[in-house]
């Protein structure tokens, strides 16, 4: 049975451990790929068409809604797996197709499959959103809007009483926390250019986010070392949430099919714990300094609040990859799990571990657990401070781990 909230936070899934985390962190809804027609082919470990049965039963029975990107540009030779995708979609019951080509959108259409539109439409004006309307429920605006000109076509959607196929009033989403491209809504031809690997079919090699010299016609160069001037920040709206929700966003996307399930988790938990302190009256500045604090913890290349608060241009990282101010050690693997007691037991094959450690596990059925280290047992059932590697260790989990799961320590970034 689906969720019945005003406000949907949708989370990404570019994994069973990702998918898994973000319905442990309270998750509305969850968007992943399949095969090779979506805008992260290249980046994540991608569904296949045999896993959309599980994938619906999962999501089925934990309330939360599945969307299937399909976003790229289709070119002939992609409307056989094309429709070969949606049948089977349709046929498992995930609940959504989110898409950007119009091949795919009617093809839905003729199976009676939700459709989603994509930000690579590239949806700007009212217009636009009464075309798309024939097709769609949801409708994704661009990126590079005000937080202004999304609430006035809120507000044009009910007053023309725009509905999708469901008969009911199209529905706003915006992208509320994650990577942000320096291209309008994604459209970037730079990785086409360098190096034949299109980002309109989830190819992108991120030539932005690399380091460059400047050469001038006299073969003179200069090192940009100040800043990545190609490279955005990422984008965080947990400030200012309750001016989003106000202007009457009904879907809050978290960017990220390419990040881990404790990625996944921290920023689905921060945004779902900021929504329902909204909605309860409770979103205060003290709160936000904390779901600041924990999304500074995860993957992140430093944060700006986009276009939404009327920006005219970006902010560029200074740095290559993630500021996040801690990170994650592997320190070995699940064992067995004994259920009466709670307690999880693990190979160490890394590091050492100590009383007072910070730890997580992550795995395709576990999602994400984290826990603090109270008690060290070793094998042989001694109680220890600290345990190293090639000890087989008990902790004190609580929930089931398996034998496929990753025992990590959250360190310190410079640590």
């Amino acid at each position: 049975m689906q969720k019945n909230t005003k406000f949907e936070v949708m989370a990404p899934a570019g994994s069973w451990e990702a998918m898994m985390a973000a319905i442990k962190a309270g998750a509305d809804s969850v968007y992943f790929g399949v095969e090779q027609l979506n805008m992260r082919a290249r980046q994540t470990n991608n569904f296949l068409v045999d896993d959309l049965p599980e994938v619906a039963r999962v999501c089925g029975e934990a309330g939360v809604k599945s969307y299937i990107t399909m976003n790229t540009i289709i070119y002939d030779h992609d409307i056989s797996l094309m429709r070969r995708i949606i049948d089977k979609a349709k046929e498992a019951g995930i609940t959504a197709v989110i898409a950007s080509d119009l091949a795919v959108m009617n093809y839905c259409r003729k199976k009676g499959m939700e459709v989603h539109i994509s930000t690579q439409s590239n949806v700007t004006n009212l217009e636009t959103v009464e075309l798309f309307s024939d097709y769609a429920d949801v409708i994704v605006m661009a990126r590079e809007l005000t937080l202004k000109q999304v609430g006035d076509m809120v507000k044009a959607i009910k007053k023309n009483n725009i509905t999708g196929p469901s008969g009911n009033l199209v529905q706003i989403e915006i992208f509320a926390h994650g990577a942000l491209c320096m291209a309008v809504s994604g459209k970037c031809y730079l990785s086409l250019h360098s190096h034949n690997a299109s980002a309109n079919r989830g190819a992108c090699i991120q030539n932005c986010r690399r380091e460059y010299t400047v050469t001038d016609e006299e073969g003179i160069e200069l090192k940009i070392d100040n800043e990545y001037i190609m490279s955005a920040k990422d984008l965080c709206t947990i400030d200012f949430l309750d001016k989003i929700l106000e202007a009457g966003v009904q879907v809050l996307k978290i960017e990220g099919r390419g990040r881990a399930a404790d990625y996944v988790y921290t920023t689905t938990q921060c945004y779902r714990e900021a929504v329902d302190a909204f909605e309860e009256g409770t979103y205060t500045q003290e709160k936000i300094a904390v779901w600041r604090e924990k999304l500074s913890s995860v993957y992140n290349r430093g944060f700006w609040d986009g276009y939404y608060l009327g920006r005219k241009m970006g902010e560029w990282s200074n740095v290559h990859g993630s500021v996040a101010t801690t990170k994650k050690i592997y320190i070995g693997k699940g064992v067995k799990y004994f259920e009466k007691i709670g307690v999880g037991e693990f190979l160490m094959e890394s590091h050492d571990i100590n009383i007072g450690d910070k730890l997580i596990v992550t795995g395709p059925t576990t999602g994400l657990i984290e826990t603090t280290v109270e008690e060290i047992r070793l094998g042989s059932g001694d109680s220890v401070q600290q345990a190293v590697k090639g000890n087989t260790i008990s902790l004190q989990i609580g929930e089931k781990i398996r034998a496929s799961d990753k025992l990590y320590k959250i360190v310190a970034a410079d640590a």
